[in-house]
C-alpha cells in the first residue's frame, strides 16, 4: 500500500492541473474575448496616461 500513498499526491496534482488547463482553454475566445480585450485596452490606456510627458518611450 506504500505505492498508493506515493502516487496519490502526483495524481491529485495532475488532475487539478488538467482542470486548470481546461478552464483556461474554455475561457478563451467566444463571449469572453471582447470582455478580455476591453480589459487589456483599459489597462494599456491607464498605463499610457501615467507616463510622464517628455520621457522617451521604450519603442
Amino acid at each position: 500500500m506504500d505505492y498508493v500513498s506515493a502516487l496519490l499526491p502526483p495524481v491529485v496534482m495532475a488532475a487539478f492541473f488538467i482542470g486548470l488547463v481546461v478552464t483556461i482553454v474554455k475561457s478563451q475566445g467566444g463571449d469572453n474575448k471582447a470582455k478580455e480585450d476591453a480589459a487589456v485596452d483599459a489597462a494599456i490606456a491607464r498605463a499610457e496616461a501615467v507616463k510622464q510627458p517628455g520621457t522617451p518611450s521604450g519603442a
